[in-house]
């Protein structure tokens, strides 16, 4: 304010105007100043006042449960209805399960009352699963009231349990965690006032809707794709993937949707992808049962290789928490499939193929057709029969002592016995049972590896060579005169029948071979080289042992030539590659580590997913067998065969042999030293029984022969005691004895019990 000032006769009057003036001024901004503070402070009381009706009223709506609505509540009290039915049908599907067990395992007396229990509880199980869409299900109003209630009785008692303890522990023992506490309200007000259901997780995990087929079936929908799949496939629910889930309040019926989230949770907890591709990562169909186990084909993101894959089947396992023995993974070879997806089965126990053996259905086949049946092998872990069909292939058998080797070569060596238009040459490296039985049938039978029998081994596979390559001349000639007996140029049914045959090699101990031909020298030209100082020239018998095998497979394939080589030490010594790639079949038992199942299966087999080095101490028995076409490979336990049984097998061979005039080579000359050994020994098995018949334990030759006579007419009616002397010389029995007094006699000569038993011992 601008201050006019005037002027005075004297000063001294105009120094007190201005003190007036400037007093006023004073006294008129400290009026405004008090009129503006009460001003603030009505203000601000109005403010507070405000506030504090809409704390108030947001309290009140938030005990009312205002924020909840009747579309929310209807649904919660749905889910919880649908998780306790889920429950229930959980419970009764165990039931079902545990009793379908008992009666598979059951005798017929206790079959009848466990199928009464399992009918009950299947129409039970049915009753279950039609209250999926009973009345009951529907939220009315009497039961949206009850869960408002519920929910406004559950936030007031909350509020009150938090003053109470707030109040009356918090503030009087600690202040400072009273302030932390403050601080934590607004969280515990967003947790009690947060919504029942959460419209974006469930949209994730997949809401489903029921409906009912034209045929009755029931279905479910899924909203977001509407997919409809039968009820009893989508809730299917793995126990090895249970635990990777999270509780949520979702619908039962989702519970594939969550299977297979809670299965890419475990690729990413494997590495076999990353968190960021989870979401390219999804199931081609969904999680269903196969065998004692469950199935699931994943596809993966792109850029990741199955094979990359299955080779973390370790991790997988782990992720899982289970033994790795219960995962198989293997490439998607279906129309489908490509090098981004595979196929993951995982086994309800440890040891899917369980401890018992299987006898082979060959131990009581008459004959077999070895062209059409193939070779019965046995069954995997889903219980699936396998058979191998060896014409026009070759097999290659690896792995560890002990584990079943011999028994997988048996079943093919049986199947081959039984068909009398198989040849078959037997080649082991060591002596033993194991293949003797083949003798009575085999045209070639050789064991050992000594130089001697190493040069056998050589010149065998030399001619057995040559004289397949004649068969290919007369193929040669037969298209020319007859182009319809030979429609593809290799042998047939028909031609086998006439003579022509598949030719079976069975090489048993490579590695006691190979080894033993590394230390002979053969020679390979008659010429003396001089500039090897007049020496003939010679080369390794491991090389031309190996080139030998590898040429008998390659070159007597299209007419009838098969071979099975069975190692127990899977290196590259004992595994030439030059061998195992020629043989399209290839066969491992338990390996110690991913390099020798290669050296075995080969690169790709194993990373297809062949992981013979994963099979445990329990896996006896066992075999990753590689089928080398699109079918891939295979793991299964072997059917079982034992030494008797297979001798029994042999001999109805060789009788099969006899009648169609196909026993050939060795086995004639060997069954005819068999027979006369068979007649010796039965002769002193009969002299042993009429004596122990007659009471005595030493007999005159005479009446021997008069005891035999008497009890095997037949058989002995030509016998005289000087033919039953020499007889009984040649079968190790020894001379006559003196028997001293016996039958009135002083000291006649004869034969002793125990002299008859000694003999028949040797």
């Amino acid at each position: 304010m601008a201050i006019e000032m005037h002027s005075h006769p004297t000063g001294e009057s105009e120094g007190v105007v201005d003190a007036e003036i400037i007093e006023a001024e004073e006294a008129s901004r400290g009026d405004r100043a008090k009129e503006w503070a009460a001003h603030r402070r009505t203000q601000a009381a109005a403010a507070f006042a405000e506030q504090r009706a809409r704390v108030a009223q947001r309290l009140q709506a938030w005990f009312a449960t205002a924020d909840v609505t009747d579309e929310q509540l209807a649904q919660h009290v749905e889910r919880r209805r649908r998780l306790a039915q889920q429950s229930k049908e959980a419970e009764v599907r165990g039931q079902v399960k545990t009793l379908q067990a008992q009666l598979r395992g059951a005798s017929k007396e206790e079959a009848t009352g466990i199928a009464v229990q399992l009918a009950g509880a299947e129409a039970q199980l049915a009753l279950i699963a039609g209250d999926a869409d009973a009345d009951r299900m529907k939220v009315d109003g009497r039961a949206l009231s009850r869960a408002r209630w519920a929910k406004k009785a559950g936030r007031l008692a909350s509020a009150v349990g938090v003053v109470v303890v707030y109040v009356n522990v918090v503030l009087t023992v600690e202040p400072m965690l009273a302030l932390a506490a403050l601080g934590a309200a607004p969280f515990g007000w967003w947790y009690l006032s947060r919504p029942l259901v959460d419209d974006k997780a469930a949209g994730q995990a997949g809401a489903v809707d029921l409906t009912t087929a034209p045929d009755g079936t029931v279905m479910v929908v899924d909203q977001a794709t509407g997919e409809a799949v039968p009820a009893d496939a989508a809730p299917f629910m793995p126990d090895t993937l249970a635990n990777l889930g999270r509780v949520s309040l979702i619908k039962r019926e989702s519970g594939r949707v969550q299977g297979e989230s809670d299965l890419v949770t475990a690729l990413v907890k494997a590495g076999i992808i990353t968190e960021a591709q989870r979401d390219e990562t999804h199931l081609a169909g969904v999680i269903q049962p196969s065998g004692p186990g469950w199935t699931a084909t994943v596809e993966l993101p792109r850029g990741v290789k199955a094979s990359a894959a299955i080779s973390k089947v370790e991790d997988l396992a782990s992720a899982m928490r289970i033994k790795k023995t219960r995962i198989e993974m293997s490439a998607d070879t279906s129309d489908d499939g490509h090098e981004g997806r595979f196929v993951l089965w995982v086994a309800d126990e440890d040891n899917p193929y369980g401890t018992d053996k299987r006898p082979s259905e060959l131990i009581t086949a008459e004959r077999w057709d070895f062209w059409q049946q193939g070779v019965p092998l046995g069954a995997d872990a889903r219980r699936g029969r396998h058979t191998l069909h060896l014409i026009w292939f070759s097999l290659l058998i690896g792995g560890l002592m002990g584990y079943g080797k011999s028994y997988l070569a048996r079943l093919v060596a049986a199947a081959a016995a039984l068909d009398p238009t198989v040849r078959i040459i037997v080649i082991t490296g060591k002596t033993g049972p194991d293949w003797a039985p083949l003798r009575h049938i085999a045209h070639q039978w050789i064991a050992g590896a000594t130089p001697g029998i190493i040069r056998q081994v050589l010149d065998v596979i030399g001619r057995t060579i040559e004289e397949m390559q004649d068969r290919g001349t007369e193929l040669d000639r037969l298209y020319e005169e007859d182009p319809e007996s030979v429609p593809e140029g290799k042998i047939t049914p028909e031609l086998a029948k006439k003579g022509m045959g598949p030719v079976l090699l069975v090489v048993d101990e490579l590695q006691e071979l190979l080894d033993g031909a590394a230390l002979v020298q053969v020679p390979v030209d008659e010429h003396r080289d001089p500039e090897a100082g007049g020496r003939v020239k010679t080369r390794s018998g491991r090389d031309l042992m190996v080139e030998g095998f590898a040429r008998y497979v390659r070159v007597t394939r299209f007419v009838g030539g098969m071979g099975v080589f069975i190692t127990q030490r899977p290196d590259a010594d004992s595994v030439p590659t030059k061998l195992r790639e020629v043989c399209a079949k290839r066969a491992s038992y338990r390996v110690k580590g991913d390099r020798s199942a290669k050296m075995v299966l080969g690169d790709d087999a194993v990373a297809n997913g062949a992981a013979p080095h994963l099979l445990t101490e329990a896996s006896r028995g066992v075999v990753v067998l590689d089928q080398g076409s699109d079918d891939g490979h295979v793991t299964l336990k072997a059917d079982v065969i034992d030494l008797p049984q297979f001798k029994e097998i042999c001999l109805r061979g060789r009788q099969l042999r006899e009648e169609a005039g196909t026993l050939t080579g060795d086995a004639v000359a060997y069954g005819k030293t068999h027979a006369a050994e068979a007649t010796a020994r039965n002769l002193i098995a009969d002299c042993i029984a009429v004596m122990d018949a007659d009471g005595v334990d030493r007999i005159r030759t005479q009446r021997l022969v008069e005891l035999l006579q008497t009890r095997y007419p037949d058989r002995y009616k030509d016998l005289t005691p000087g033919s039953l002397q020499s007889q009984l010389r040649d079968a190790g029995a020894g001379t006559t004895r003196k028997l001293g007094p016996i039958d009135g006699m002083a000291n006649p000569n004869g034969y002793t019990c125990e002299q008859l038993a000694d003999a028949a011992r040797k």
